[in-house]
Parts: structure tokens; C-alpha cells; sequence
């Protein structure tokens, strides 16, 4: 899963547990039965977890190019700089 991948997930998951959240509230509520509520959220979490959780190609639109072992061996890793002066304290007066 890419990162555009991630974060459509993320979003869907949200959208979808608040939108099972407010149907089964509302069912439950007219129907005066709190086990029609938790069943029609917990039916809700297991349809969002199936949409959510597994790597669908709808996650993998844009995929991160690598480098190649022989691109990273050209393009060394960049050293940190040596001579550089330490932050003075405040002192205080």
C-alpha cells in the first residue's frame, strides 16, 4: 500500500464507521432495541474492516519508485557537517 494508498484507507475508515455509527444509532433508537444498534454497528465495523485492512489494487495507484543497488552506490549518503559551532547557552543576568 502506498502513502496516497494510507491515507484513502485512513479516510474511508473514518467515513464509514461514522456513517454506521449514525444508522445504527438511529435504527436502534426507532426500533427501541439496543441489540439492533450494536449489531447493525458491529456489521458496519466488519464491512469496514474488509474494505480497509486488505492491500486492494485501489490502495497501489502510486507506487514508489526504488533506486537501483547500482544508483545508490553513485549517490553517496551526505555527511554531516563538521565544523559546525555548538548553540551557546542563555545565561541569565
Amino acid at each position: 500500500m502506498d502513502w496516497q494508498g494510507q491515507k484513502l484507507a485512513e479516510q474511508l475508515m473514518q467515513i464509514l464507521l461514522l456513517a454506521f455509527a449514525v444508522v445504527a444509532f438511529a435504527g436502534g433508537y426507532f426500533m427501541a432495541s439496543f441489540q439492533t444498534m450494536m449489531l447493525t454497528y458491529a456489521g458496519g465495523v466488519v464491512f469496514t474492516t474488509l474494505v480497509t485492512v486488505p492491500n486492494w489494487p485501489l490502495f497501489n495507484r502510486h507506487p514508489l519508485k526504488w533506486l537501483d543497488p547500482s544508483e545508490v552506490e553513485k549517490h553517496p549518503k551526505p555527511q554531516p557537517s563538521v565544523n559546525v559551532a555548538p548553540k551557546k547557552k542563555p545565561t541569565k543576568k
